[in-house]
């Protein structure tokens, strides 16, 4: 496949651009961007293939697709950025900013337990109506009613969705602001972000439509996907398929304030929301950029706070921080099971191989986007090969 890549590579970073062709002519990627950030410049900005299969519309600079759980690295920085201020409290309980949170356990939950996928409402037992999702209220109040699936702090399993609402909720009461609004306005906006929690209808010719990933002969159905499949009262079956028909290809979706999963954007804004995580330099700014949060809460967001050896959801080993993924090497599953980035790294995979994240620790950030699904929950083999070759870069 003789497809066009397009942008800036510095050449340290080679090895990156290589793999990313590589994407393309032998892992089937269809349109995809990919950068990295390192001591707070960006070294590597490229994009290629085709954005509409259905139109040919090449993959653009200013092209935005859908990034799934990625959206929750963004969720979570509005929560964090509300710690830092000393607003909302860590290990404070959600009822105390959100009174009608309460019932089944919830009263004594905290705020932690919700970022590290402890709370016990990763799924809705009741099959939600058509467009539920769309309805910011409606799912909050859902939740409200919702009883845990197991006693808050006591088990982990990844919140698929209702992630978006449990933390995005805290943000809305603390800050008077819609979660969309608030990144916009404390994050987006001032760090120059293509990227939106609720997108603007003016952007809508921008977005690249989702390719379902379709299971090929070699696929190798995970105890998760089995789950789904077989037992339709189970959390990990709930937690996926439960979402009141979400069709990421719809304008109603991409407008709507999704925190758990509808965000949009591509690689370049997720490797700029990282910058200030990953490289503050002088003064707590990267290059004049803006310090988003302190030294002190970077350092504590991104220790390990949740861990477990088999997800109540996924049902595989995690790790979590403060609202972000840590590396979680489960190379000894199938493809689709794995971050593997160093440790003290943090950030976020999407659904279909999305991913976000900084290392402090190297002063370096990354993003990488597609229009195309692979399988499994975390990284497939493309977005875990070009998170190798920026690492090896760094040799």
């Amino acid at each position: 496949m003789n497809t066009s890549i397009h942008g800036y590579c510095d050449p340290a970073f080679q090895a990156v651009a290589d793999a990313f062709e590589l994407n393309f002519s032998e892992r089937g990627e269809v349109g995809a961007s990919v950068s990295v950030s390192k001591d707070g410049e960006i070294v590597v900005d490229l994009w290629g293939g085709t954005a509409d299969v259905a139109t040919g519309t090449p993959w653009q600079e200013d092209t935005v697709s859908i990034v799934y759980s990625c959206t929750k690295a963004a969720t979570a920085l509005c929560a964090q950025i509300l710690i830092d201020r000393g607003e909302l409290d860590l290990d404070g309980l959600i009822c105390d900013v959100w009174p009608e949170f309460t019932g089944g356990g919830k009263e004594r939950a905290t705020v932690r337990m919700a970022l590290n996928h402890s709370l016990g409402l990763p799924a809705w037992r009741a099959p939600l109506r058509e467009g539920a999702c769309y309805n910011w209220d409606h799912m909050v109040t859902l939740l409200e009613n919702e009883e845990p699936w197991w006693t808050p702090g006591e088990k982990n399993g990844y919140h698929m969705i209702s992630f978006g609402w449990t933390v995005g909720e805290l943000v809305r009461r603390v800050s008077g602001k819609s979660l969309g609004q608030f990144f916009q306005d404390e994050i987006a906006g001032p760090l120059d972000l293509d990227f939106w929690i609720g997108l603007p209808e003016g952007i809508e010719d921008r977005v690249a439509p989702v390719i379902p990933f379709v299971p090929g002969p070699d696929f190798q159905p995970t105890a998760f996907v089995l789950e789904v499949m077989s037992n339709p009262a189970s959390i990990s079956h709930l937690a996926l398929l439960n979402n009141g028909r979400f069709n990421a290809n719809t304008r109603e979706a991409h407008a709507a304030e999704i925190g758990g999963a509808g965000g949009i954007a591509n690689a370049r804004s997720l490797a700029k929301m990282f910058v200030p995580l990953a490289y503050q330099g002088a003064n707590g700014k990267a290059n004049g950029s803006h310090a988003i949060l302190s030294p002190s809460r970077i350092d504590d967001m991104r220790r390990v706070s949740m861990e477990t050896s088999e997800d109540q959801t996924l049902l595989i080993p995690t790790r979590f921080g403060q609202g972000f993924m840590l590396r979680m090497d489960n190379n000894h599953l199938p493809d689709g099971n794995s971050l593997v980035i160093n440790d003290g790294a943090f950030g976020h995979v999407g659904m279909g191989g999305s991913v976000g994240f900084a290392d402090p620790d190297c002063n370096m950030s990354m993003g990488y986007t597609m229009n195309k699904l692979g399988g499994g929950i975390l990284l497939n083999e493309r977005g875990q090969s070009l998170i190798n070759a920026a690492y090896g870069c760094l040799v």
